[in-house]
């Protein structure tokens, strides 16, 4: 109460408050009131966090059956049964590189994206999958994935950028008829049956060539041209069928096409001496070494197509997994590096810069420590997330390598819920889960509070 004194000055002695007022917080709101309102949250709290951590930890000290106590029996199969030493290794994989190539990719994406018009549409198209759920990601690189390049976008390029530097496949499944006068020779070669002599035209016809394998620019079959040099041996290699029939056995018919590209060899002794290839028509023409041998067709133009990587086998599906989530991944990194790119002071960029530093030396010395902050949010946020990937790995990984790309929360699911059942393994896994994320969740929280506090 204020009141006025003989010196003038007014008395500001706070009244005290009756005796039946009850104290408030700070935000002028009850106790009780404030309680009110959180209970609900709080119950649900530990409804679904608390309560689930607790029956876990409890639940991991108990046999399969859940009725014996078994100590640490379930965390020393962890750590000593070879699937699940898998998962923990696939785990640190996960950890130590999708996190910082996916970092690494969001900052390079941020800093290049600055300096093109088309920035923010290329930013646009690279945050887009995180719009798609991971089951419809995982499906999606199960397709990209594909062994069969008519299938497998991955496989497709591959296969294009592999027969661009090699050979392409030759004829796979030809081979000659009983009445042609070739043989097998072993290995997947075939030989012919007698020996050729110099000026002697030689003929040597194939079927079993799949109308789509044959050389897209291969012509009519054409007899061997007589030789200008008596000493030489000419011949065709040629399909000997003919579409739809009418076509006879060692003869050139009208519509039949050359074996273009096939490889002929003169053999004698066991030791190659000639060798030609075969034009479009399907001649070719050996020197006078090649008199009196044996004429093969090695099998290397027989094998099967390159039909690229088996991405999805064991020893290459952990890294294509990685892929796919960076592909999902890179543009949240971007989106929140670009973000505190926006507020790093462009004045100590030009300063730099009019110092004689290269663009290299601004980006390592000044962009990225500036950056720290956010760098350790990003990497942080998405070691997190890939300590509980899933999705990824049971939609991507097929049946016989998904033990080899195996992580956690997978083995997770598969103990607690697989054909053998075992929920005190899988409660024990679950328990080791959260306990490799406290230490990450306890650095955030730290950092964040050092953020706060500047």
């Amino acid at each position: 109460m204020t009141s006025a004194t003989a010196e003038g000055t007014k008395d500001t002695t706070p009244v005290p408050s009756a005796p039946g007022n009850k104290r408030k917080s700070v935000t002028g709101t009850r106790k009780a009131i404030a309680a009110g309102f959180l209970l609900p949250a709080l119950v649900l709290l530990g409804a679904l966090v608390v309560y689930p951590i607790g029956f876990s930890v409890y639940r991991s000290f108990f046999d399969k059956s859940g009725d014996s106590f078994a100590g640490l029996d379930n965390y020393i199969e962890i750590f000593t049964d070879d699937t699940i030493l898998t998962a923990v290794k696939n785990n640190a994989i996960w950890v130590v590189v999708a996190p910082t190539v996916a970092t690494a990719l969001g900052l390079i994406f941020a800093v290049l994206t600055e300096r093109v018009r088309w920035g923010t549409a290329f930013k646009l198209v690279v945050f887009m999958p995180m719009a798609i759920s991971m089951l419809a990601s995982g499906i999606i690189f199960r397709l990209v994935y594909e062994q069969d390049p008519e299938r497998g976008i991955a496989n497709a390029v591959w296969v294009g950028v592999h027969d661009t530097f090699s050979d392409s496949a030759g004829f796979p499944k030809a081979h000659p008829l009983p009445v042609h006068p070739l043989k097998a020779a072993g290995g997947g070669a075939f030989v012919t049956k007698d020996t050729v002599r110099a000026g002697t035209p030689v003929q040597l016809p194939l079927v079993g060539v799949a109308p789509d394998v044959m050389p897209s620019d291969a012509e009519r079959a054409e007899a061997p041209r007589p030789a200008a040099d008596s000493d030489r041996v000419n011949g065709t290699a040629w399909l000997d069928f003919t579409r739809g029939g009418g076509g006879k056995p060692n003869v050139i018919d009208a519509s039949e096409l050359g074996l273009k590209g096939i490889k002929v060899e003169a053999v004698k002794d066991g030791k190659v001496v000639a060798s030609a290839t075969a034009a479009a028509d399907g001649t070719f023409s050996l020197p006078a070494a090649a008199d009196g041998a044996q004429l093969r067709l090695p099998a290397s133009n027989f094998r099967e197509p390159y039909n690229g990587v088996n991405w999805l086998g064991p020893n290459l599906v952990t890294p294509a997994i990685i892929g796919s989530y960076l592909w999902m991944w890179a543009g949240f990194a971007m989106v929140l590096i670009a973000a505190g790119l926006a507020s790093v002071p462009r004045e100590l960029l030009e300063a730099a810069r009019v110092d004689g530093a290269s663009e290299w030396q601004v980006f390592r010395r000044i962009t990225v420590p500036l950056l720290a902050p956010v760098l350790a949010v990003v990497m942080v946020t998405l070691m997190i997330n890939v300590l509980k990937i899933f999705d990824l790995v049971f939609i991507i990984a097929p049946g016989s390598s998904q033990d080899d790309a195996n992580v956690l929360a997978l083995q997770l699911y598969r103990s607690s819920f697989g054909t053998d059942a075992d929920l005190g393994v899988g409660s024990a896994i679950a328990v080791l889960l959260l306990l490799l994320v406290i230490p990450v969740m306890l650095f955030n929280v730290r950092r964040m509070r050092k953020e706060t506090r500047r």
